[in-house]
């Protein structure tokens, strides 16, 4: 995979930007960060390859900043990753044919973009409700089944967890948003593995490093300053649109090739 100077310094321009906004609600931003990949025609290997990469530096800094605020409940955030890990790997490991490939990103994308749509206009209402409890089986399932998807497709999977969890009423924001960096940052790591132990990791070490400081600028302004005030509901829909167009585009043109 060679950029050309111009692109990448576009896709790193980009990646900062995305990675801003997504750390300062505790995501890695790997969905976007595939959706602008496959606008540039990246090879679906390196794409899932790239984004799993960001995504861990992204969210290696949110983790820390929950640590270090005692955000962290790692008791209550087992269940999930447990089942997610493993699948995780799997889902990665597990040899997709460049249509399938395309065909599962389209869709992912198209739900990613209407999870963010319908979060501006139900998240303020969840929020208000009060905090209830489900057995562990629950936590399991929603962590690996989320976990093969991610895996799949090269991302965390926090953007599907958390919109469930806030809808569950599991817990209060800040917590939420924990349990997705973590959840991300664990998944990342597995998939990535997942890759390299199927001979799928396929990257441009070059292009890596400066997507990597980018997303690591970025990451570090948006878990230290909170964005959510500055437009947030404008913010996820713009970044909604955005996820839905390519997702569009990559199931009519990539996977099913019209």
């Amino acid at each position: 995979m060679e950029l050309e100077v111009a692109s990448l310094a576009l896709l790193c321009i980009l990646f900062l930007i995305i990675a801003l906004i997504y750390s300062s609600v505790g995501f890695g931003g790997g969905s976007s960060y595939l959706a602008l990949l496959a606008l540039m025609s990246v090879s679906f290997y390196a794409m899932r390859s790239l984004a799993l990469v960001c995504n861990i530096v992204v969210v290696g800094g949110s983790v820390y900043w929950f640590l270090k605020n005692r955000h962290f409940k790692l008791s209550e955030f087992l269940p999930f990753v447990v089942t997610s890990v493993p699948m995780a790997f799997l889902g990665a490991s597990y040899k997709l044919t460049e249509q399938v490939f395309f065909l599962v990103l389209g869709i992912v994308l198209v739900l990613v973009a209407l999870i963010l749509f319908w979060q501006t206009t139900h998240l303020e209402v969840l929020e208000r409700e009060p905090i209830k409890t489900y057995p562990n089986w629950i936590n399991y399932f929603l962590g690996g089944s989320i976990g093969l998807l991610s895996g799949l497709v090269g991302i965390g999977g926090g953007i599907f967890l958390a919109p469930v969890l806030y809808y569950l009423k599991w817990g209060p924001p800040t917590k939420i948003a924990a349990l997705a960096s973590f959840f991300i940052l664990v998944n990342s790591i597995s998939a990535l593995s997942g890759l390299i132990y199927s001979d799928d990791f396929k990257i441009s070490f070059g292009a890596a490093i400066f997507l990597g400081l980018s997303v690591f600028i970025g990451g570090q302004l948006g878990v230290r300053y909170s964005f959510k005030n500055l437009s947030s509901k404008t913010i996820r829909r713009l970044t909604a649109l955005l996820v839905l167009i390519v997702g569009v585009r990559v199931l009519l043109i990539n996977a099913l090739a019209l």
